[in-house]
């Protein structure tokens, strides 16, 4: 079994997720019910069907579009939100 493709996505979205507003949503969540088990589950399952959407959608992509194609539709969409997330601050 390759393990490559757990082991980066785990780590890339370990490290993208920490301290961003789904977890500081979770937080709140855990904070106003006060159930963190109910909280857990609920944003674990929320978690796993988003991800499965985009799983299947870059599943598609990738049958439908090329590679490098991809890469360049990919890298511009990063291109883009980073400027209008700099624009938005300023």
């Amino acid at each position: 079994m390759d393990w490559k493709p757990l082991v980066s996505t785990f780590t890339l979205l370990l490290l993208a997720e920490l301290g961003d507003k789904t977890q500081l949503a979770v937080i709140m969540q855990a904070a106003k019910f006060q159930k963190p088990w109910m909280v857990f589950a609920g944003a674990a399952l929320a978690l796993v069907v988003v991800t499965g959407i985009g799983v299947i959608v870059g599943q598609a992509c990738s049958t439908a579009l090329p590679r490098d194609l991809l890469r360049w539709i990919a890298g511009a969409a990063f291109i883009i939100m980073g400027i209008l997330m700099l624009l938005k601050v300023i």
